[in-house]
């Protein structure tokens, strides 16, 4: 099924003559095309929270989530699932992001490795993926046909599929347990998905990583309490945490998260 007609991240610009625009012009243009993007995530938000629900429940039993994706959808992947240990305190193999090319195509686009059907489901595997687990499919086209392998494998072994794409009955859509189908309109650079329709994932996974860290309870009232104390930045959030939780001042609080290791686990232990 190529879907071509629908092909809205493909169709051209509302604009046109971009070069011969004054710089202010293009920068305020594609922030007005900005502008839309939330408005078209709100439209898909129950979807959104029906997979942080699902996935939340998994993660409960020992379950994880994995995101494929190939160019700025497997990098969007990665990032998020690379921010999960520090904000918190997770392992770093609960969420895992997977690009197609591996981990050299973070950096350089792999020439063609995001045609192969197969490759997906030979990453996933090599994490023994199981159905206890979720696999979220982040492809802007709905069409990549990595991502498309990946999803069809997942689905015949019984894993929860959740397809994130910028084209509405997409394959990826058509394919995934849980669509989320965000139409974001087309790109101010005809075909350049790695703006709006990035952004438009970019805010998605934030919803899903955030939604099920705070549904599994790695969250108390609006604070990071887990968050690994990496940095000096970090362990000063803390402190500070701990002085507002416990009224403490800044030395003894700073002492007390440096005996427990986290915020939650000095509250526990001294509320």
């Amino acid at each position: 099924m190529t879907n071509k007609h629908k092909k809205i991240t493909e169709a051209p610009s509302l604009y046109d003559r971009l070069e011969q625009m004054e710089t202010m012009e293009i920068v305020s243009n594609i922030n007005n095309e900005d502008k839309k993007v939330a408005d078209a995530v709100g439209l898909v938000l129950p979807k959104i929270a029906q997979v942080v629900d699902q996935t939340a429940k998994r993660f409960e039993k020992g379950g994880r989530l994995f995101y494929i994706g190939a160019g700025t959808s497997g990098r969007l992947g990665i990032l998020d699932a690379s921010e999960i240990p520090p904000t918190f305190g997770m392992p770093h193999d609960r969420v895992i992001g997977l690009i197609a090319g591996g981990d050299r195509a973070i950096r350089k686009a792999v020439e063609f490795a995001e045609d192969d059907t197969q490759q997906a489901w030979k990453d996933l595997k090599e994490y023994d993926i199981n159905d206890n687990d979720v696999l979220v499919g982040i492809a802007a086209s709905g069409t990549t046909p990595y991502v498309l392998g990946g999803i069809e494998d997942a689905k015949a072994h019984g894993i929860l599929t959740v397809g994130i794409t910028n084209n509405p009955g997409s394959p990826l859509a058509l394919q995934s347990d849980i669509p989320i189908e965000v139409n974001v309109g087309p790109e101010f650079l005809t075909g350049s998905t790695r703006m709006k329709s990035g952004t438009s994932q970019k805010m998605v996974l934030n919803m899903i990583s955030t939604g099920v860290m705070i549904r599994i309870g790695r969250v108390k009232g609006n604070k990071m309490v887990n968050m690994q104390l990496s940095n000096t930045k970090l362990v000063d959030r803390g402190t500070r945490y701990l002085m507002e939780e416990l009224g403490l001042d800044y030395e003894a609080a700073e002492k007390a998260l440096k005996q427990y290791g986290s915020v939650k686990l000095a509250i526990d232990a001294l509320k």
